[in-house]
């Protein structure tokens, strides 16, 4: 298994802070974001990792190559970071995932290593880590399930009342999923219109063709996505608390 990090945005709502620096650059505690993120990772047992970068690219790539050596990395350059989003960062993986299966990572969310080995030990082989204590606001990745935790909705325009939690960026995808994920971006791409669609609408194209996707019930582990200064300080407060 192999592991993707989108971290190729500019970070806008995190301004100054992101001006001269990528945001998973940003420490939490004496930790950048993206070393706590690699270190769960290997500590989960996978070695090779898929970077999709953009902003202050050169800085992501020199603390990689610093920080951990050993580490099979690639490294994919979105050099329209800045007019497209996710879904078309996650589709310049593809020729790099090959055909394995892959743990799909946000750049920009902090979590307990529990929530990575609960979901890759999960017997549902495409899923998505969900937190059901949130508050579910606008921006928030909505999720509504049925029946075994099967997922029909992943969006921002979820109606919060229906929505069993909140994804939270972190997600397992099967090698069969995969090659249908990325055709599926592909084909989306190809029109310019979608190209500020976020990955979720790829998986929500597919669950519509009836391809599984589950949800994983991470609720009281530890995790913040940091989209905000106020998320950056929430953050901090959750994985380096004062004494």
């Amino acid at each position: 298994m192999k592991a993707i990090i989108l971290a190729a945005g500019v970070g806008s709502r995190m301004r100054p802070l992101t001006d001269n620096r990528p945001k998973c650059l940003l420490k939490i505690g004496g930790q950048t974001i993206l070393e706590m993120m690699i270190s769960g990772i290997q500590d989960c047992g996978i070695s090779e990792i898929v970077f999709v970068i953009g902003h202050l690219q050169d800085q992501i790539k020199e603390y990689v190559a610093t920080k951990f050596p050993d580490l099979t990395a690639h490294f994919v350059i979105n050099d329209r970071y800045a007019e497209t989003n996710t879904g078309f960062s996650l589709m310049l993986a593809k020729d790099f995932a090959g055909d394995s299966a892959f743990v799909k990572f946000d750049a920009d969310v902090v979590f307990d290593k529990k929530i990575l080995k609960k979901l890759i030990e999960c017997g549902h082989q495409t899923c998505l880590c969900i937190d059901k204590n949130t508050n579910l606001d606008d921006e928030a990745i909505k999720v509504i399930t049925r029946g075994e935790n099967r997922v029909v909705k992943a969006s921002k325009t979820v109606d919060p009342k229906q929505a069993a939690g909140e994804s939270i960026g972190v997600e397992k995808i099967s090698a069969q999923t995969a090659k249908l994920l990325f055709a599926e971006l592909e084909m989306m791409m190809a029109d310019e219109k979608n190209h500020q669609e976020y990955y979720e609408s790829a998986y929500e194209r597919l669950i519509e063709k009836d391809v599984a996707f589950y949800a994983l019930d991470i609720s009281g582990l530890k995790w913040a996505e940091i989209d905000t200064k106020a998320d950056f300080a929430k953050a901090q407060e959750i994985f380096n608390p004062k004494p």
